[in-house]
């Protein structure tokens, strides 16, 4: 049987004491206390050596650690990992980086891990649930800065004076660049879109929008689903992306950012609605100076953020065949065809539409390059959907 620690000293001095009498038994001695002939052989020559210091227990520790960090470099995880209480290995040990520590004395990110565990500043993770649904099309993929721009509003919480705090999150895909974080207190479509003609100045104009299918970014009345926001996005040449309805996932980079906006923002509230607005604004400057991000092989999204080269100034009307005739909706929605009024849609209001000839009094309608329906005065004058729904002229 096993030795008890609990009286390891006093049994080993009794077995040294034994065993160098004259005329014992070495494998007596050791069957009688119950050890092997190598570990009694282990405690003698530590006694002769050391005397009774030497049956004292020793660390089972090796003596050289060749995976082993400066305290210093424990420190310095500890430090910026309280700077930063959400951000992983991955990226502290590229802030570590960045501080001049020496890639050969770089801990890996498992060891960055193991000192926030020691030190209490991480959490155990279960495992997720598995992910049960693929998207079934493909989405519009990236190319480079300010070809997607992703869109969506984060769900709102209060501040401490009971204001409705609702950012406007806008960003883009390739890059990773946050380029609106603000909270709005209305969602009409004048104020949004005020907030994206201020980034079509100040950042160029992206080729493709994506977004939900919620207000005001899409309906389920206006053609193609546009509404007077995404149809001034059409107008301009931007190409509305909407996921699949109950499928967030497709959106899945832009809805991760708000998770961090959760733990970090949203978790603490400021005290007055003003103070939310400058802290979301600091953090939006964090993200995209110092916020190193794996999709960009740990680079920060204002390493890899360009400026568009199309820019709204330079942004012209679509232009139509030449024998087309060009209207413009009224703010009701209506369209005046010789003297007649032809409900087209409140979303396509005061934008400018083209007829397309088909017969006497008769014409098909676009928007851009998107069948809008057909008008024939003589037959009624009600528009009539197109008969291959999501048809676009070529």
């Amino acid at each position: 049987m096993a030795w008890d620690y609990s009286e390891l000293e006093h049994l080993r001095m009794d077995f040294v004491l034994i065993a160098q009498e004259q005329y014992v038994s070495m494998s007596e001695v050791c069957r009688q206390f119950g050890i092997s002939r190598k570990t009694g052989y282990k405690w003698l020559r530590r006694y002769e050596a050391e005397g009774l210091a030497g049956l004292a227990n020793r660390s089972c520790c090796p003596h050289k650690h060749p995976l082993a960090v400066s305290g210093e470099t424990v420190l310095s995880v500890i430090r910026l990992r309280q700077a930063h209480p959400f951000w992983g290995p991955k990226k502290l040990r590229q802030l570590l980086l960045r501080e001049g520590v020496l890639p050969g004395s770089l801990p890996s990110e498992s060891t960055i891990a193991r000192i926030l565990s020691r030190s209490g500043l991480s959490e155990p993770k279960g495992r997720g649930r598995p992910r049960r649904w693929e998207p079934d099309r493909p989405v519009a993929k990236s190319n480079g800065p300010n070809d997607v721009w992703t869109v969506d509003f984060k769900g709102w919480w209060r501040t401490g004076d009971r204001n409705r705090c609702e950012p406007l999150t806008i960003r883009d895909l390739y890059s990773r660049y946050l380029l609106c974080l603000r909270p709005m207190k209305s969602r009409k479509t004048e104020v949004i879109r005020e907030v994206f003609q201020e980034l079509f100045e100040r950042y160029g104009v992206p080729s493709i929008i994506r977004s939900d299918n919620g207000s005001p970014f899409a309906c389920i009345t206006g053609p193609y689903g546009l509404t007077n926001l995404s149809a001034w996005w059409r107008s301009l040449g931007i190409i509305p992306d909407r996921i699949q309805p109950g499928h967030p996932e497709q959106n899945g980079a832009h809805e991760r950012m708000h998770l961090d906006i959760s733990r970090e923002i949203q978790s603490n509230p400021s005290a007055r609605w003003e103070e939310e607005v400058k802290r979301l604004e600091r953090w939006r400057v964090e993200y995209n100076t110092e916020r190193p991000h794996e999709a960009l092989g740990m680079k920060k999204p204002g390493e890899c953020y360009r400026s568009s080269k199309r820019k709204l100034s330079s942004v012209r009307p679509y232009s139509y065949p030449f024998q087309y005739q060009l209207r413009k909706v009224r703010a009701d929605g209506q369209l005046n065809i010789l003297g007649e009024y032809i409900f087209i849609s409140e979303s396509l209001r005061r934008q400018e539409i083209a007829l397309e000839p088909l017969g006497e009094k008769h014409w098909r309608i676009w928007f851009c390059d998107l069948d809008i329906g057909s008008v024939d005065l003589l037959s009624g004058n009600r528009l009539r959907p197109p008969e291959q729904p999501g048809a676009k002229k070529r």
